[in-house]
């Protein structure tokens, strides 16, 4: 694959599962490579790396944030956009995952508000774990994350990989490849030639009071 020219742009890419030697891992691992492929910058992450205990308000208030989350908030400002592969548990996203949204939900300014992804899974089943991706999608975007509508889900992927990491199925690869592209031509995109402010209402349509009031305005200029 040849190397695109591009204006800098820097993705967080990482995996939705503690497995080390999940497929979504391999799959997180192709895409940051497709991503460098295509002239885009690469933070890889694993989701090790930021694991949380399960979420209460009253861990947070006598103990803060754990590092996990903080780990993830601060490689999350760093970046443009982000990547996640994520399994699908029983129909839906991993709690661990989801867990972890939850904790980095509660800096201030949050940082998933106004940040592009894209979502991918991998899984035996020959539904790629696709439903686990729209329930991800659910938290992910009443956060503000922009997810981009083309999500990737790579089904049989027991037997997907070949020994150089990338997939068997030269039409199935190129797909892949193409979804990344188009993915990253959108992050450069909305970060070179922003024209836009983007709100964010925590609780949109409720009368706001101390509890509820959290609004914020991802701030935008021209390249």
């Amino acid at each position: 694959m040849a190397t695109t020219t591009r204006n800098a742009i820097r993705l967080l890419v990482f995996d939705g599962s503690l497995r080390k030697e999940s497929f979504n891992r391999r799959l997180a691992q192709l895409a940051a490579q497709c991503v460098e492929n295509y002239g885009g910058h690469v933070d890889r992450g694993t989701l090790a790396e930021f694991d949380c205990p399960s979420y209460s308000f009253d861990v947070e208030r006598a103990s803060g944030i754990p590092k996990g989350s903080q780990e993830l908030c601060r490689r999350l400002k760093a970046c443009d956009a982000f990547v996640i592969a994520s399994p699908e548990y029983n129909a839906s996203c991993p709690g661990v995952l989801k867990n972890v949204i939850d904790w980095t939900s509660r800096f201030k300014p949050q940082p998933f508000n106004g940040k592009q992804c894209l979502l991918m899974s991998a899984s035996p089943s020959m539904a790629g774990g696709n439903r686990g991706l729209w329930s991800l999608r659910i938290p992910l975007e009443h956060l503000g994350a922009r997810v981009y509508p083309d999500m990737f889900s790579l089904a049989q992927s027991h037997s997907a990989f070949a020994e150089n990491g990338r997939l068997e199925d030269a039409v199935l690869q190129q797909r892949f490849n193409d979804t990344l592209r188009c993915f990253l031509d959108l992050v450069e995109a909305a970060t070179h030639y922003r024209a836009l402010k983007k709100q964010w209402v925590e609780f949109l349509g409720e009368h706001p009071d101390h509890a509820t009031d959290r609004v914020e305005t991802s701030e935008t200029h021209a390249a």
